[in-house]
């Protein structure tokens, strides 16, 4: 990949911060800085470095760009719930010999995040914790499970998949978190994501995503999202605010999921533009919404 970051003297609009996390609409202004930062990358990044694209890899439809950008979201949200059920948890003193696995699911418009572990016979999940979202998406509440309630369902089958995507992606000398989603057509998508170690460094790249039958045993595919992982803790110059960020893909032809999780999960919110090998540009907002500009 090749990163970047653009900084900017923006209009001022009342508001040090950008995106989905400010209080007060400011959609005139906001929509100015977005068509002056596309026009900039526009700019500075076109034409893309020449890359070599993987064969039949071709440019996606609208139709997958908004899928693209519903797994991004929903990635968000799970690390989202994992992080503030892990807290609650972390009030227990859990046994962490007795829960050595972590899954989240959201159903009904809610997440639950369970704790637990594989049975000695490996044929049940054994839920030693459960924490359940409230009213926002930053309220949960623990409780420990005694004894432990067994699972044969999706949790079972999601520790499976997890299993059988780490055999083949193996021990990484860094910090890993991992998320399971289903698909679409009734399997599991397994995702491993570089963890953050650092405040204020959100990396990117070095992930991969698995598609693994429903229940949990086999790989049906492997999907190398990003080669090499950037980490980089901007600082904008005086007077100038960041106004967005680029990199460029060197295989897939294709805005990925984690890069609609980037763009949600990093501080302060702003727009990415990702360049791929057939010359396309796409902007992801800060919402997630994947747009082609070029």
């Amino acid at each position: 990949m090749v990163p970047g970051t653009i900084y900017a003297a923006l209009p001022h609009t009342g508001d040090d911060t950008m995106g989905r996390h400010t209080g007060e609409s400011r959609f005139g202004d906001r929509m100015t800085q977005r068509k002056f930062f596309v026009f900039l990358l526009l700019a500075l990044c076109s034409p893309l470095p020449a890359q070599q694209s993987q064969p039949g890899s071709a440019a996606p439809t609208e139709a997958q760009l908004k899928a693209t950008t519903a797994r991004g979201r929903m990635l968000a949200e799970y690390d989202v719930a994992a992080w503030h059920a892990t807290d609650v948890v972390e009030a227990l003193k859990p046994d962490r010999a007795a829960a050595v696995v972590y899954l989240a699911r959201r159903t009904n418009g809610k997440w639950e995040v369970v704790f637990g572990r594989m049975s000695p016979q490996n044929d049940r999940f054994l839920i030693v914790y459960r924490a359940s979202e409230g009213e926002v998406p930053e309220e949960f509440t623990a409780k420990k499970l005694d004894p432990p309630v067994e699972d044969r369902g999706f949790y079972f089958e999601a520790a499976k998949a997890i299993e059988t995507a780490s055999k083949d992606f193996g021990r990484p000398p860094r910090p890993y978190n991992r998320y399971v989603l289903p698909t679409e057509d009734g399997r599991l998508y397994v995702y491993f994501l570089p963890g953050q170690t650092n405040a204020g460094i959100y990396p990117l790249g070095g992930d991969v995503r698995y598609t693994i039958t429903l229940d949990g045993g086999t790989i049906i595919e492997k999907r190398q999202m990003h080669s090499n992982i950037i980490e980089k803790k901007e600082s904008p110059p005086s007077g100038q605010q960041l106004a967005g960020g680029y990199h460029t893909h060197g295989v897939n032809n294709a805005v990925e999921d984690s890069d609609v999780f980037h763009v949600l999960n990093r501080q302060p919110s702003i727009p990415e533009i990702v360049g791929t090998p057939d010359k396309h540009m796409y902007e992801i907002e800060t919402d997630g919404t994947i747009n082609r500009v070029k």
